[in-house]
């Protein structure tokens, strides 16, 4: 099994910038797809972003020209750079990877200030 751990949730400012990282660890030998959802409260899970081990990528809407995933294949870990934060951007994100099934991280919490 695949296990996943997001780190760099907290507090950060409207305008700001932010960082997410999440380590995939097991048996593991390749990894297709990494990407990271969103659910803010009240509001249901929803796709962030998506980069393949090809490197090609996908934005929701709401986020294009904000954030950039990127991944290092070597060390199995992905990352959300997030820029120009709003507070709607206010979410609990969550790291998950395709390996055969979806595996899903616990989850780590970014607040965004008004």
């Amino acid at each position: 099994q695949v296990q996943l751990v997001e780190s760099g949730g907290g507090l950060v400012q409207a305008g700001g910038s932010h960082r997410l990282s999440c380590v995939a660890s097991g048996t593991i030998f390749s990894i297709n797809v990494m990407g990271w959802y969103r659910q803010a409260p009240g509001k249901q899970r929803e796709l962030v972003a998506t980069i393949t081990s090809g490197g090609s990528t996908n934005y929701a809407d709401s986020v294009k020209g904000r954030f950039t995933i990127s991944r290092d294949n070597a060390k199995n870990t992905v990352y959300l750079q997030m820029n120009s934060l709003k507070p709607e951007d206010t979410a609990v994100y969550y790291c998950t990877v395709k390996y055969g099934v979806d595996y899903w991280g616990k989850g780590t919490l970014v607040t965004v200030s008004s």
